[in-house]
């Protein structure tokens, strides 16, 4: 993958179609920048989860996951299903779990390995 190259001589479609990219990858960054919705998209990860075993993994009030839910949802980058009473939630596609993997990769590989294998 190589990044585009910006040139004064772009055509104004092009730049319309980059801006209109910056614009939407902004606003999933937005999204990711909070360590709440980070660490909840890290357990979806590994799978489908409710909001329940979301609290305990986060050790959270229920109000406080839920509002990140929300956030995470409205930006599309998980997907809820009501089972009875309960509300399960999973990563909507690949996004989260591709830049979540960069994330660890820069912040947390040397650091991390420990949490990981200790849980294991």
């Amino acid at each position: 993958m190589t990044l585009p190259k910006l040139s004064p001589d772009m055509n104004e479609a092009d730049l319309d179609k980059l801006l209109d990219s910056a614009t939407t990858a902004s606003n999933f960054l937005k999204a990711l920048s909070h360590e709440g919705r980070l660490m909840i998209l890290c357990h979806l990860v590994t799978g489908e989860k409710s909001v329940t075993e979301l609290e305990e993994l986060l050790s959270a009030r229920q109000a406080a996951v839920s509002q990140q839910l929300s956030r995470l949802r409205l930006e599309g980058l998980v997907v809820p299903r009501r089972e009875g009473k309960a509300i399960y939630y999973r990563l909507a596609d690949d996004r989260p779990k591709k830049v979540l993997e960069v994330i660890y990769d820069l912040f947390c590989s040397d650091d991390c390995q420990d949490v990981g294998t200790a849980r294991g």
